[in-house]
């Protein structure tokens, strides 16, 4: 066999090995749900999903989000625009979409920079531990996806 045609077998069978390779990556699955804050749909809230790594897996693959509707509705989407989320255990944070950040008191952080104290700031009905780096709230996201990623909330005011 001369050596060109056997450097056509071994890349041939170097890209088919390749191949059956190629399907290492993460699993995504279709999310959606629904936040409800005091039993009533919450519109206008960022819903974010980042997988949990473990000592296998300690690079699960990127995080996914969403903005819910006037109906407290949400389907998740990674930042490049693919739909879903990664197949696995999920940190889960949810908090307000706030258009002028400098209008909310944040009880993890208290008042913002740019505050003026003669108006009184908005509180997030959102409790602290729904959006904070010590959330404790998970989601398990299973192979099929899941349209029933419902999140109930009690607000801070009735706390």
């Amino acid at each position: 066999m001369d050596f060109a045609r056997r450097a056509r077998i071994i890349a041939a069978a170097m890209l088919l090995l390749g191949l059956a390779g190629c399907g290492g990556g993460p699993k995504f699955a279709p999310v959606s749900g629904i936040v409800r804050v005091d039993q009533k749909p919450y519109p206008n809230a960022i819903v974010s999903f980042q997988p949990l790594g473990t000592q296998k897996n300690p690079e699960p693959g990127r995080g996914s989000s969403a903005l819910t509707d006037e109906k407290g509705q949400f389907t998740l989407l990674t930042d490049d625009g693919q739909p879903g989320a990664v197949v696995g255990k999920h940190r889960v944070r949810i908090q307000t979409h706030r258009k002028d950040p400098s209008a909310y008191f944040d009880p993890a952080i208290g008042f913002p920079d740019r505050y003026d104290p003669r108006k009184k700031p908005l509180v997030d009905p959102i409790p602290v531990e729904w959006y904070s780096d010590q959330s404790t709230k998970e989601f398990d996201v299973p192979p099929g996806g899941t349209d029933k990623a419902n999140f109930d909330i009690v607000s801070v005011r009735k706390k």
